[in-house]
């Protein structure tokens, strides 16, 4: 199809260079009557063509009409295949992504994947999807989720999802020598940005770190896990909790305080668990006199669903 639409533009400069061959006009003339020609308005009167001259008016009025038709249908072929459609919805999508900001990456749209986009869309946080299968994907604009095709272990294809923009990166493709890779794409792409990845064998885990992982997590035995807690704990499963994390920005309004005087405790449907400090402490269970601090990071239990206010670096939720 490109082919195709380049086509006139070869034609108007073939037209122009013959014009000025064999009748001697001048480049503006001669790209006039080439231009005139190929759509089929006719040619000037003024001028008197040689034999060459009709000769190449007739081939560049031939070339002109074939390629509107040709071009016609494969447009029209293109719509009723439904490509057209394809095509300009993933020119929108494309415009989606590039207005996305503070997002996050997830690369693997299988069963893991799903669930991390689902519990990230429920947290209020935009998602991009990578997959290198477009029939992975064919659910995602359904579910909020902005999808694309590609290999997430290449620099186009992360830089297409935004990664300069992105918050975080999710690698759940389901092998662990895939997510290696993707992880030290994205680690190369983004020196500080946050990756979490999906390990199935734990002996991968200490490479996933190495090649530049901030955390890596089993999915077999976060399952597992929670199973077993259904089996022992089950009133704490059917209270569907959850932990949510919140950054304190400076100039914020609980910065400089503590916890008794900024309102913590008696923040209704939160429970103040621990405050991670700047330096990587954490304390749990905090006295109502322990200080709270610009770099500090909240860590508040909550039902599920019932998120805190998201300050400008927004709220980090995960399930327990």
């Amino acid at each position: 199809m490109l082919l195709f639409w380049s086509l006139p533009p070869a034609l108007v400069g073939v037209g122009t260079v013959g014009y000025r061959i064999t009748e001697s006009w001048s480049w503006f003339d001669a790209l006039y009557v080439a231009v005139i020609t190929l759509t089929s308005l006719g040619a000037a009167d003024k001028h008197a063509f040689s034999v060459p001259g009709r000769v190449l008016t007739i081939a560049l009025a031939l070339g002109g009409v074939s390629t509107v038709a040709v071009a016609a249908t494969e447009l029209l072929g293109m719509i009723v295949t439904g490509e057209l459609r394809d095509y300009v919805g993933k020119l929108r999508m494309r415009k989606r992504i590039d207005a996305l900001e503070e997002h996050v990456i997830v690369c693997g749209y299988g069963h893991v994947g799903q669930h991390v986009c689902a519990d990230l869309l429920a947290a209020g946080v935009p998602v991009v999807a990578v997959d290198r299968q477009a029939a992975a994907l064919e659910a995602a604009p359904g579910a909020g989720v902005n999808p694309l095709v590609g290999d997430a272990s290449a620099d186009a294809t992360l830089r297409a999802a935004g990664i300069d923009r992105a918050r975080a990166l999710v690698a759940v493709t389901g092998g662990d020598a895939d997510n290696v890779l993707v992880t030290m794409t994205a680690r190369l792409l983004r020196p500080l940005m946050t990756i979490v990845s999906s390990v199935q064998d734990e002996a991968t885990a200490p490479k996933l770190l190495r090649a530049g992982a901030t955390r890596t997590a089993s999915p077999a035995a976060i399952a597992g896990g929670r199973m077993a807690q259904a089996v022992l704990h089950p009133s704490v499963i059917d209270a569907d909790l959850e932990m949510e994390e919140q950054l304190i920005d400076p100039g914020s309004p609980l910065d400089g305080k503590t916890v008794g005087t900024c309102g913590l405790r008696g923040r209704r449907g939160h429970i103040l668990i621990a405050i991670k400090r700047r330096d990587g402490r954490l304390a749990f269970d905090p006295d109502d006199d322990a200080p709270v601090d610009a770099g500090d990071t909240l860590i508040t239990l909550c039902r599920r669903g019932e998120h805190a206010p998201r300050g400008p670096e927004g709220a980090h939720a995960f399930a327990l």
